[in-house]
């Protein structure tokens, strides 16, 4: 992807070297954006080989609104370097995606969607459903055009207590979607963005995302568009992107979606097709 490919050229060009938790410096940049066209294919990067299903594995867990890794982990470890011996995480992306906390005791004046509230068997806590959210209000939009929820398709990752504390806090942490001309379109803000490793899942998680939900929803696909606030490569990441900036970019996979239900979707319902990537490139994951 040339998009991709631009943005390494612009961080190794531009960037800044800067000292981080990690240990490992990282050349820097703030503020980078791109946007891919999801009509034109499937935006998984071909200069590497990519590992579609892990990634799959990561989002189907991410909707899946379990706040522990135990039963992702039986089929990759990308999250294992930031969980306890059982599973548990700090920060569950799915957990803020499918049950958000919700205040018990309002303050006066405030308002709550209750159609999307429930109750958190684990814990009693009454937990909002974004994603749920999102795709009843796309549905509404088929409806009523001048639907009032029209440009309030948020959804956050982010509770600010908890990024106080936690280990790793949400990396991409708040995405919107959006309709124009009839085409669904999703804007991802991610604040801290390992270009090597991260962005390239960041890219096909929520493109497939997008697909998936543009498909509930019968809307057609538009853009996937990617805020970077920290735009960064690591030092020991970057021969490895010199070599992938020597390669050619070879035609975009695509995906087959069976179709069913939304939130019925497991790992055999979607599957890669003509993918034809050049080798994979050993980048290891500071920590």
């Amino acid at each position: 992807m040339k998009e991709y490919l631009d943005m390494v050229k612009y961080v190794l060009e531009n960037g800044v070297r800067t000292p981080n938790r990690t240990g490992v410096d990282t050349l820097s940049c703030f503020g980078y954006f791109y946007k891919v066209d999801l009509a034109k294919g499937y935006p998984l990067l071909t200069t590497k080989k990519m590992y579609f299903n892990s990634m799959l594995r990561e989002l189907l867990w991410y909707l899946s609104g379990e706040e522990h890794i135990r039963n992702l982990r039986k089929h990759t470890k990308i999250w294992d370097a930031w969980a306890d011996e059982e599973g548990r995480l700090d920060t569950a992306y799915s957990r803020f995606w499918r049950r958000y906390p919700v205040p018990e005791k309002s303050v006066e004046g405030e308002k709550w969607g209750t159609k999307w509230i429930s109750t958190d068997p684990t814990n009693g806590q009454k937990v909002f459903d974004q994603i749920q959210y999102v795709i009843d209000t796309l549905n509404e939009l088929k409806k009523d055009p001048m639907s009032s929820n029209r440009r309030r398709m948020v959804v956050s990752a982010w509770h600010p207590a908890n990024a106080a504390e936690s280990r790793l806090p949400p990396c991409h942490y708040t995405y919107v979607f959006s309709i124009i001309n009839n085409k669904l379109n999703c804007h991802l803000t991610q604040r801290s963005c390992d270009i090597a490793l991260g962005v390239p899942f960041n890219l096909a998680c929520y493109s497939l995302l997008t697909m998936l939900i543009a498909k509930e929803t019968d809307f057609e696909v538009g853009e996937f568009a990617h805020t970077l606030v920290d735009a960064h490569i690591y030092e020991n990441h970057v021969e490895g992107l010199k070599e992938q900036l020597t390669r050619e970019p070879r035609p975009l996979p695509q995906l087959k979606i069976v179709d069913k239900p939304f939130n019925n979707y497991r790992f055999e319902d979607i599957t890669l097709e003509n993918y034809d990537p050049h080798p994979g490139i050993k980048f290891e994951v500071a920590v």
